[in-house]
C-alpha cells in the first residue's frame, strides 16, 4: 500500500483525496513509511516531524470531512528545502553555523505551499549554504542518487530531486542560481522548472531586486511540477519584481500541440560548453521525438557572448552581501569553494557590477529576437551524467580541464542569463541506467510554453515513469529537529 500510494502522482493524490478515496493521513503515513524504509540509503531527509505532520493531517481530514474549501495541495506531505524559513523547524543551510537555527518565520513560498493544504513533513537536504550543484554538507553528509547510490543526486535542490524519485514526497520546492533546480533534475529523473524571476516571489530577501537566484517547483510529472508552480507563483507588493499573472494560470497546462513548432537545438551552447558524450548520446535521438509530434528542428542558439562573465560576478556580488559577514564573524567556517566566492564578490568594483548588468541586458535583448524566431531552445541539462558521490565537482568533461566548483554547470548557468523559464524534463538514462535530462527554453514569461511542450513530450517517451530499485535500507540516526 505504500508504495501504490508513493508512486502517484501529485495530481492524482490530490483528486483521491478530495474524492475521500484516500484520507490524509493515509497518504502522510505512506510517504513516512517509505522515508522510514529509503532515506537511510539515500539521505535526502534531513529533518522530519512525524508527529507534526500526522496532527495536521487529521486536521486536513476534519476539513474533508466537513465539506469545507479545499487547497489544490490539501493534504499532500512536502519536505521544504533546508535553504527555506520554516517556522519553528530547524532551517540549517547545510552549515554548522546553524545547527540549530529555528526561524521565527515561514518565508513567503512556505506560507503558500501550506496556505494551498500542503502538510509540512520535514527538510531537504542542500550543499552548505546551496553552493554547488552537488548534495552534501558537514552537518548531514551526501545525498545519494536514488538511481545509482554511488552517486551524485546534483544540488542544491539535491535533497529534494532524490527524495522525490525514490518516493519519499510527491512534490519538492527548490531554488535556482546556476542550476539549482535543473540539474538534480535531470540527475534523479525528475521534473524542475527554473521561472522567470519574479514568477515566484522571495520574501525575506536582502536584495529584493535580486534577479539571477529564482525559486520553483519540481515534479515526478510535468503536471505535478506546474501544480506546485500554480501555488507558489502570484504576485506579492512587497517583492519589486513579482509578476502580476496569478498562479491559477499554470495550474493544468495540458500538453501542445507540437505541429509546426520552431526549435532551437543547442547541443553545445553554440560551442561554448563540453559536454560528455554519454549524454549526448542519451539526448541525441530524443530529437526525433520532437520531429515525429510536427516539430521543426535547426541547429540554432542564441548570443551568449558574455553571458560567463556577466553570470560570475552578478553571483559572485550576491555571495559577498549574503556571505560576507558570517566569513568575517567566523573565519575558518565556511567551505573553500564558498571562501572563493566571496572573495571574489569583494575583489569587484563598481564597474565590474555595473558592465555585468549592462551585458546582461544586451543578452535579454538579443534572447527576446532568438525567440522570435523559434518558439523553444532545446540543450543538455547537466554537460556530466551522475558522478561518484565522493568527488566535490567534475574537473574534466570531454577530454577539457576544468578550474572551479562552477565550470561544470555552464550548461545551465548560462541560459541563467538569459532570463527565461527553463525545463528539466527526464530525456532516458545510459547504459549503466544513469538519468539524463533534456532543458526546454522560452522566452521570459513563458512558463506556459515550456510547460506544455515538455507534457508533450513527457506523453510520448515516459522515460520519467522508471522508477530507481531501491533496497530496503532503516534510518539509524534520529531527523527531528
Amino acid at each position: 500500500m505504500t508504495d501504490d500510494i508513493c508512486h502517484l502522482d501529485a495530481t492524482d493524490l490530490a483528486a483521491r483525496i478530495r474524492r475521500r478515496e484516500l484520507s490524509s493521513r493515509e497518504v502522510v503515513q505512506a510517504h513516512l513509511d517509505r522515508i522510514a524504509q529509503a532515506n537511510g540509503a539515500v539521505n535526502a531527509i534531513v529533518t522530519l516531524d512525524p508527529e507534526g505532520a500526522l496532527t495536521a493531517a487529521a486536521a486536513a481530514d476534519e476539513r474533508t470531512a466537513h465539506g469545507e474549501p479545499l487547497g489544490p495541495l490539501h493534504g499532500l506531505p512536502i519536505a521544504h528545502k533546508d535553504t527555506h524559513l520554516t517556522r519553528g523547524m530547524r532551517t540549517t543551510h547545510g552549515s554548522p553555523l546553524f545547527a540549530d537555527h529555528i526561524p521565527d518565520q515561514d518565508e513567503l513560498l512556505v506560507q503558500r505551499i501550506a496556505a494551498a493544504g500542503a502538510i509540512r513533513i520535514g527538510k531537504t537536504n542542500v550543499p552548505e549554504f546551496a553552493a554547488g550543484s552537488h548534495t552534501f554538507n558537514p552537518l548531514f553528509g551526501a545525498t545519494r542518487n536514488p538511481y545509482a547510490l554511488d552517486r551524485s543526486a546534483g544540488g542544491s535542490s539535491g535533497g529534494a530531486a532524490a527524495a522525490l524519485a525514490a518516493g519519499m514526497q510527491p512534490l519538492a520546492d527548490g531554488s535556482d542560481m546556476g542550476g539549482s533546480l535543473r540539474n538534480p533534475a535531470s540527475f534523479c529523473n525528475v521534473v524542475g522548472l527554473r521561472p522567470t524571476p519574479g514568477r515566484v516571489p522571495s520574501l525575506p530577501a536582502a536584495n529584493a531586486w535580486e534577479t539571477l537566484a529564482v525559486a520553483g517547483p519540481m515534479g515526478r510529472t510535468v503536471a505535478d511540477t506546474a501544480l506546485l508552480l500554480s501555488v507558489m507563483a502570484g504576485p506579492d507588493d512587497r517583492c519589486p519584481i513579482a509578476l502580476d499573472e496569478p498562479g491559477s494560470a499554470f495550474r493544468s497546462p495540458g500538453a501542445a500541440d507540437l505541429s509546426g513548432l520552431r526549435i532551437a537545438w543547442a547541443p553545445d551552447l553554440g560551442g561554448r560548453v563540453p559536454v560528455d558524450p554519454e549524454v549526448l548520446a542519451v539526448l541525441e535521438p530524443q530529437l526525433k521525438v520532437f520531429e515525429q509530434l510536427g516539430g521543426r528542428i535547426e541547429p540554432a542558439c542564441p548570443d551568449l557572448d558574455g553571458a560567463d562573465e556577466a553570470f560570475r560576478t552578478l553571483r559572485a556580488q550576491e555571495f559577498d552581501l549574503g556571505l560576507g559577514p558570517l566569513l568575517d564573524a567566523h573565519p575558518g567556517a565556511l567551505k573553500p569553494s564558498v571562501v572563493w566566492n566571496i572573495e571574489e564578490g569583494r575583489r569587484l568594483s563598481g564597474g565590474d557590477i555595473a558592465r555585468a548588468h549592462a551585458a546582461r541586458t544586451r543578452l535579454h535583448l538579443a534572447a527576446t529576437g532568438f525567440f522570435d524566431a523559434y518558439d523553444v531552445l532545446l540543450a543538455p541539462v547537466s554537460q556530466v551524467v551522475p558522478f561518484p558521490v565522493e568527488l566535490e565537482y567534475p574537473t574534466e568533461i570531454a577530454g577539457q580541464r576544468l578550474h572551479t566548483y562552477l565550470d561544470w554547470m555552464r550548461s545551465a548557468y548560462l541560459v541563467s542569463v538569459l532570463g527565461g523559464p527553463a525545463l528539466s524534463v527526464p530525456a532516458g538514462f545510459t547504459p549503466e541506467g544513469l538519468p539524463v535530462g533534456l532543458q526546454i527554453i522560452a522566452r521570459p514569461r513563458a512558463e506556459l510554453t515550456v510547460l506544455r511542450v515538455g507534457a508533450a513530450y513527457e506523453a510520448a517517451t515516459r522515460h520519467g515513469r522508471r522508477r530507481p530499485d531501491l533496497p530496503p535500507t532503516p534510518l539509524t540516526t534520529p531527523l527531528a529537529g
